[in-house]
């Protein structure tokens, strides 16, 4: 019951975490809108957000999911959009997307917790591989090339995207969604994890390359891992090791002390982000960094589960 309660509560705080710290005004217009899905509950779009300056084509799109705890959030919030403009200044299309929100105004607690969040995952997901679908569908028209899109998300949507590689690999069920022979170009994860309810998370093929940032304190999303009979909440410091044990190709950053901030840390590991892109994706290079950073300029907040659930 204890461990049930924590996952809840650690999950629906990600709820803070797009919104930690205050930034100035950023105004980014998308350059195209699309409605990609129709559920029960709303309407699902996706924004398309185009290169800049002198690139002819897109070197690759950078699908991304927002953050929330499942419970809020915004594709075109505007603490992304600095990020975005940085990207497509140096040539990538980015397409951020709505996906539902099946926590929200829902009661986590008690002995349902666990299967109501894994069910928001994987809600998620199949979101995700609905806007996949239909950027598939349409790419000749979005002027995507398929064999180059690039999984990317903050906190819950960096849940999604870790889920969604994991089953895709897999091929389980929920991958049936997409074309047998469709693989994603790689993944960026801010602050993510996977959530399994079979164990200890396994890979039948080989994923694409991942890259991980995460706090080595994170309370959210935990950076080892929480486990419960055979739930596995796993974060990233243990999908490297198993990743490092089976060969994988990624690159992982664990930020010193750092909590959960380090899910909207998007212009302070752009570097890191590029070195990824360009050598592990777009140069297929088997590029393996295993970082400790200690870095100052990173403002540590304390998300405190007791002050929040006091008010």
């Amino acid at each position: 019951m204890k461990r049930t309660l924590t996952l809840a509560a650690l999950l629906l705080l990600c709820a803070l975490a797009c919104h930690a710290q205050k930034r100035a005004a950023f105004v980014l217009e998308p350059d195209a809108e699309f409605l990609f899905a129709q559920r029960d509950t709303c309407d699902l779009y996706m924004s398309v957000y185009e290169p800049s300056g002198d690139f002819e084509k897109a070197r690759a799109t950078v699908l991304f999911s927002f953050g929330g705890g499942f419970i809020m959030g915004s594709r075109n919030a505007e603490a992304y959009l600095p990020w975005f403009k940085r990207l497509g200044e140096d040539g990538f299309r980015v397409i951020t997307i709505d996906y539902r929100l099946a926590l929200k105004g829902k009661d986590v607690s008690g002995v349902k917790a666990i299967n109501m969040i894994h069910e928001a995952v994987e809600v998620g997901v199949e979101d995700l591989y609905e806007a996949t679908g239909y950027i598939l569908q349409n790419a000749e028209a979005l002027g995507v090339e398929p064999d180059r899109i690039v999984l990317a998300g903050s906190s819950a949507g960096a849940i999604i995207s870790l889920q969604a590689e994991w089953h895709l690999c897999n091929r389980s069920k929920e991958a049936q969604a997409l074309p047998e022979d469709f693989r994603y170009a790689g993944v960026m994860s801010f602050a993510g994890a996977i959530f399994s309810q079979e164990g200890k998370p396994s890979f039948k093929r080989e994923p694409s390359p991942v890259l991980f940032f995460h706090g080595t304190k994170d309370k959210v999303v935990n950076y080892n891992k929480i486990r419960a009979i055979k739930n596995w909440f796993t974060g990233s410091a243990t999908l490297s090791d198993i990743f490092a044990k089976r060969g994988y190709n990624y690159n992982i950053y664990r930020f010193l002390g750092n909590q959960h901030e380090i899910a909207s840390c998007f212009l302070q590991t752009y570097d890191e982000q590029m070195r990824f892109l360009e050598c592990n994706v777009l140069g297929k290079q088997k590029r393996i960094v295993d970082a400790t950073v200690s870095d100052p300029s990173i403002k540590v907040f304390d998300f405190n589960l007791k002050k929040l659930y006091s008010n």
